[in-house]
């Protein structure tokens, strides 16, 4: 394992594993040819998937294309594959011990609400980024609260760490995001339940660069 890669502005890539493994790893070449910020892959296996293994497929192919690979409250599987981070759904209660366990940097991440005590701990705990569930109603995100605008303008009050914005974003609704601070949108079903998912990251990029061409770091 290298250095600690970072989290870039842009597209959040949200990989669903209980997928046909072969149409995931299909949509996921596609998927880097477009420049993302990272792959995260929701902790949905099928009890029939070999999980290490299939993770080890996805962080290879993205680790070609220098893309970062979280695993969604998983932190253990750290120690057993490349993976480059974890995305908690909720606080940790042992985070030093998760620290002290993993004996490498890692990327870290946190899903909040319209809870700031969840970002004012994110920020207390050095996390790399965080982010707002659900802005939009998603059929993906049904567990999660609906976030204020108002919250989120709140949060950068708070932390200066990126902000990514889920939950029901498309490239129709995103105009409504173009006032508020954040760094990039995490994105699942508008990705990849799409017939061309290079073609939908395209469209998510494009909408960020109209909206927030001063935020958004390209990677071409």
């Amino acid at each position: 394992m290298g250095k600690k890669r970072s989290i870039d502005s842009g597209v959040y890539v949200v990989l669903d594993p209980f997928m046909d493994q072969d149409i995931l790893m299909y949509k996921l070449k596609i998927i880097l040819r477009e420049p993302i910020a990272a792959v995260q892959i929701w902790d949905h296996f099928s009890p029939q998937t070999d999980n290490l293994r299939l993770i080890g497929k996805i962080t290879k192919m993205c680790h070609e294309k220098d893309v970062p690979v979280i695993i969604n409250n998983h932190w253990e599987w750290l120690a057993e594959t490349d993976l480059d981070g974890v995305h908690f759904d909720l606080i940790p209660g042992n985070l030093r011990q998760i620290k002290d366990t993993i004996t490498r940097d890692f990327i870290c991440g946190l899903t909040c609400s319209n809870d700031l005590s969840l970002v004012k701990w994110a920020d207390d705990n050095h996390l790399d980024y965080i982010s707002f569930c659900s802005v939009f109603p998603s059929a993906t995100s049904n567990s999660c609260e609906l976030v204020t605008f108002e919250t989120i303008c709140q949060a950068k009050k708070i932390t200066a760490m990126p902000v990514f914005l889920a939950g029901g974003i498309k490239p129709e609704n995103m105009h409504e995001l173009k006032d508020l601070p954040y760094e990039g949108v995490a994105v699942i079903s508008g990705i990849m339940q799409s017939e061309m998912p290079g073609k939908s990251v395209r469209a998510y990029i494009d909408k960020m660069k109209m909206f927030m061409p001063s935020r958004f770091l390209s990677k071409e």
